[in-house]
This record gives structure tokens, C-alpha cells and sequence, in this order.
């Protein structure tokens, strides 16, 4: 039989199936119910309310990000070889053709689309968002450790900004996957430059 912790995963990851396919107003319960293999009862009583429901999918759609990101930080073979590279390679795992990723973005911008007529998830979405630029912040520090704290918190909130809006045109077919992760790359480069010189750059010049 399976445990209740696999149970209520099966509805996490239905509820980000279902928000993907038809968006946070086409999530009815019987249908995540349907979709995760448990009865509507199950979904009630894990999540109490379709309010329940969408908090607790938002938070798993953030924990699975974090996961196929963390590749950026995982193992020798794969750890890159300096800071500016982990955070480039932290933002290059968000485009991804693989169908996890996927899903997950246009979860994410579903949520956050509903978030503009309806604001019962406005709180803890704009929470998720200041803590992934939070997160892009602190290697952004680690690669320019002497740029003030609010161009650093700045350029992290253009990067996430930029991120956001590539995987929503990728996605949609606007824009190819390669030349999205081009457009990524170079501006994580130009922010970074912008933050000031590279400090073992100007060590080895001395």
C-alpha cells in the first residue's frame, strides 16, 4: 500500500500536471483527484481547501527547482570551477528540455498569471520570489564580493525578471531553447560586469 507521504506527493505533482495544462481556474478537485489516483476525500483531507491545494503546489514547484538546480552545486565532476560559473549554470538548468522543467515553469507562470485578478496566493508567491532572487543575490556577491548590497539585489532582480519572461516565450515557442540560454548567458555576464571589475583579474595585474 502506498504511505501517506507518497500519497501526498502524487498530488503535488498532479496539481502542477493540472495547473500546467489548464491553469490555476481549470484546478478542480475531482480532476486532481483523477489525475494523482487518490479519491477526492484523500485530496481534502492532505490539503483541507482548494486554497490548500494551490499554496502547498506552489511550494512543491519551488523544492522541485531547487532540485535539478542543485546540479550546479553537486560532485566534483560536475561542480563549476568558480562562482561566476556556478551562477550561470544555476540559470541554464531553468532551460532545460526535459519535461520536469517544463511543466514547472509553466506551473509557475500560471500561478503567478492567476495572481493578477485573484490574490489569495499573492503573499506566497511574491515570498518564493524574493527568496530565488535572494538566492541569485548571494552568488552574485560571491562572484563580485566588493559591489554595494543594492546593485547586487538589483541585478539579481533583473536576472530573475529576465529569466521569468525567456522561459515564457522558450516555452511557448517564441523563441528557440539555445538562443534563449544565449540570450541568459550574455546577461548574466553583462550584470555581472556591470557590478565591477574581477577581483582576481585585478590581483593578477598588480
Amino acid at each position: 500500500m502506498t504511505d501517506a507521504p507518497d500519497r501526498r506527493r502524487a498530488i503535488l505533482e498532479g496539481a502542477a500536471r493540472v495547473i500546467a495544462r489548464r491553469g490555476v481556474r481549470g484546478l478542480r478537485v475531482a480532476d486532481l483527484a483523477a489525475e494523482a489516483g487518490v479519491s477526492t476525500a484523500l485530496v481534502y483531507y492532505h490539503f483541507k481547501d482548494r486554497r490548500g491545494i494551490l499554496r502547498h503546489a506552489l511550494a512543491f514547484i519551488g523544492d522541485r527547482a531547487d532540485r535539478y538546480t542543485a546540479a550546479a552545486e553537486e560532485g566534483p565532476a560536475v561542480r563549476p570551477a568558480d562562482p561566476r560559473e556556478l551562477l550561470e549554470r544555476t540559470f541554464l538548468l531553468e532551460f532545460q528540455d526535459l519535461p520536469e522543467v517544463r511543466e514547472n515553469s509553466t506551473a509557475w507562470g500560471e500561478l503567478r498569471a492567476h495572481t493578477v485578478f485573484d490574490p489569495e496566493l499573492r503573499e506566497e508567491l511574491a515570498a518564493a520570489g524574493a527568496a530565488w532572487a535572494a538566492e541569485v543575490a548571494e552568488l552574485l556577491g560571491a562572484v563580485r564580493p566588493a559591489a554595494p548590497a543594492g546593485a547586487v539585489a538589483a541585478a539579481a532582480e533583473r536576472l530573475t525578471a529576465l529569466l521569468e519572461g525567456l522561459s515564457v516565450r522558450w516555452l511557448s515557442g517564441l523563441l528557440p531553447l539555445r538562443h534563449a540560454r544565449e540570450l541568459m548567458r550574455e546577461a548574466v555576464r553583462v550584470e555581472v560586469d556591470r557590478l565591477g571589475p574581477d577581483p582576481d583579474a585585478t590581483r593578477r595585474d598588480v
